[in-house]
């Protein structure tokens, strides 16, 4: 969470008038343009409960679960936290958990003696925590940090080690934890963010909270009306929805993918069930901070980049294959989930799959019924987020403890005989299986060594990304570690890459174009703006930026107008994020525009004061202006909300 205080602005590239004139009138000309979606009107919500009639195992399955209880209404059946005049105490700050007429109130006193009351404003989740949501503001949902412990029956604090105060973006009532923003579209069906910046105002809706039937089938008025007779309008399926989940593959993959993965969303709210993950998001790669260099969680990620990494996904494993989509349970309990294709007999559907009895002391070495005997225990390391919420690594991988002793990466062995060194376990697999693949080379040792020396690495990281046999998000995780090091050879031979069979490849291989010649950057550019793909075709508008475009042919103009269109709508609906103030603020410091840039970078430390590298642009753009005092003025208010930062510091006494 405090990775985006050091993001880095965009560079302020010069380039002639005339290409400046046409990219600005191209951003300013889709100000006015309509939201991200579907061009047609999509059918209406008709809530979850229209579904029961026809669908009663499936509806009465889903009441019962995960899904249903994403977020709900603060009734007493839902309310599991402790309410009976509580009290919590964390660094200072008293919380007091009660009931009134109303219903569920939460009153918070800081240290300094200010105190506010709230009514629960709703409920978020069911095991093996419980969150609150407190309305601070008409409209403005906030998620409340001290949670509920359901399995220990407590209260405890999110963040236990940060002491926050309220002017603190990372307080429980700044811009990081405002509910509407961050977290309601994947808690909610058919939500629409509905964000003002003008007014700071949000006005979101959504058909139903909680993920409900519509959520992943789509909205169902038609669906409805296929059941009666009725014809179904063009576009949909033959059954009246928008997406056919019976398809498989892909299709069902990214449906799941939408809530469950680390990402940035382009639209407005939930996007239609069926629209293609590269349309509506923007996945995170195998970044530092998120993941270790070999793809293993480090960071809450969500499990689809980790899944993208697995030979099953490779193969063809899809999420229903383990998970009950209706109860959000697992299929099976233990290690029969695996056996289901691990065994000596396989399974048809994956004939490329060794036939072996994996459940057995001969595999996994460990006492039958031991923790060690567990699948999950060695292929799905766990890590606990949230203080008590174990999620595991769906990478599926063979632990590799010698990669822990060259990388620093953790390992499934030492995870659970944490008495033991890596060498200790990688040893102990040598002897245990002596004739395994599973060692030598990986791509995270190129990965590692792209993070520190992107330049060095450059052909070892360019292999990698030409290399098909590897995962995409690997190959895109080794362009986006290209990308600042490119020069013109290496744009010339990352240029066939613009041209891969997945978008996720083409995305990324765009930015390594940026250190192409001016002419061959537009060249090899132009006809991505035509991308089926809205990941690729933002990442292109990102890319040509400041290019030395004075004109261009009325198609291509067109396109580079539809791309422009879909980034800058992209940023509009994200208007609320500090970091895209950010990038707004840089992209009008490229177009020149310093009343832009001023304002986007103040909004910026409005919703998050400890965004330094917003204070400085602005300090800078004062300097620019001839504006001392301005200067001097803004670097001392940075300088309240981020005490002894030692940047703010030596641009102020620079100053005086």
């Amino acid at each position: 969470m405090t990775a985006r205080r050091s993001r880095l602005l965009p560079p302020l590239t010069g380039f002639p008038d005339t290409a400046m004139r046409l990219i600005a009138a191209l951003l300013l000309a889709t100000l006015a343009a309509v939201p991200c979606g579907a061009a047609d009107s999509p059918p209406d919500y008709v809530g979850s409960a229209a579904c029961a009639d026809c669908h009663r195992s499936e509806t009465d399955a889903w009441a019962g679960s995960h899904h249903a209880a994403a977020w709900t209404a603060p009734e007493s059946d839902r309310l599991l936290g402790d309410f009976d005049d509580a009290r919590f105490e964390e660094h200072g700050v008293v919380t007091e958990f009660t009931r009134d007429g109303t219903g569920p109130r939460i009153t918070v006193t800081e240290p300094d003696g200010r105190s506010n009351s709230w009514p629960v404003h709703s409920v978020v989740g069911i095991a093996p925590l419980q969150q609150y949501l407190l309305e601070t503001a008409p409209g403005r949902q906030q998620s409340f940090d001290t949670v509920w412990d359901t399995e220990n029956s407590r209260w405890y604090a999110l963040y236990p080690d940060q002491a926050l105060t309220p002017d603190d973006g990372l307080h429980w009532t700044g811009a990081y934890k405002t509910w509407n923003a961050r977290c309601a579209e994947c808690h909610a069906t058919g939500y629409e963010k509905n964000y003002d910046p003008a007014t700071r105002f949000y006005a979101s809706t959504q058909a139903e909270i909680g993920v409900g039937c519509e959520a992943c089938h789509g909205p169902g008025a038609a669906h409805l009306g296929w059941a009666a007779g009725r014809a179904v309008p063009s576009g949909l399926t033959a059954s009246g929805l928008t997406v056919d989940l019976a398809q498989g593959g892909d299709t069902l993959i990214q449906q799941c993918a939408g809530c469950h993965s680390r990402r940035e969303a382009y639209g407005n709210g939930n996007p239609l069930p069926g629209t293609a993950f590269d349309d509506a998001y923007r996945l995170a790669l195998l970044r530092p901070g998120l993941y270790h260099p070999d793809g293993q969680i480090q960071d809450e990620v969500y499990v689809y980049g980790s899944f993208l990494q697995s030979k099953m996904y490779a193969k063809g494993v899809v999420c229903s294959d383990c998970h009950d989509a209706h109860a959000a349970s697992l299929r099976a309990d233990g290690n029969a989930l695996c056996v289901q294709c691990h065994n000596p007999a396989g399974n048809p559907r994956f004939p490329s799959l060794p036939l072996a009895d994996y459940d057995s002391p001969a595999h996994h070495f460990h006492p039958d019924g031991s923790p060690g005997a567990a699948c999950k225990s060695c292929h799905m390391i766990e890590r606990v987020y949230m203080g008590t919420d174990g999620r595991r690594d769906h990478s599926f991988r063979v632990p590799r403890p010698d990669l822990s002793q060259s990388l620093g990466t953790p390992n499934a062995c030492t995870d659970c005989h944490a008495d033991k060194t890596a060498r200790w376990a990688a040893a102990e697999l040598a002897a245990r299986f002596p004739a395994s693949r599973h060692r030598g080379s990986h791509w995270g040792q190129t990965l590692a060594a792209g993070r520190f020396d992107p330049v060095v690495q450059r052909r070892a990281l360019l292999d990698l990304a030409r290399e098909p046999q590897m995962p995409g998000i690997v190959r895109a995780t080794a362009l986006e570690l290209l990308a600042p090091a490119a020069d013109p050879d290496l744009a010339a031979r990352a240029a066939g890459l613009l041209a891969d069979p997945l978008p996720l490849i083409r995305a990324n291989a765009v930015a390594v174009q940026r250190g192409a010649p001016d002419q061959d950057r537009v060249l090899r550019l132009l006809p991505l703006l035509e991308d089926p793909s809205r990941s690729v075709r933002i990442a292109t508008a990102r890319a040509l930026l400041d290019a030395p475009i004075a004109r261009l042919p009325g198609r291509s103009q067109t396109a580079l107008q539809g791309a422009m269109g879909d980034w800058r709508r992209s940023l509009q609906t994200n208007a609320d994020f500090p970091e895209v103030q950010l990038v707004l603020g840089g992209i009008a410091l490229t177009l020149r525009n310093l009343s832009a840039a001023e304002a986007a970078f103040a909004e910026a430390v409005h919703l998050d004061p400890q965004l330094v590298p917003a204070w400085t642009m602005r300090a800078r753009i004062a300097a620019a202006q001839g504006d001392r005092e301005a200067v001097r003025d803004l670097l001392r208010a940075a300088l309240n909300a981020n005490p002894g930062d030692p940047a703010l510091s030596e641009m102020l006494s620079s100053i005086d």
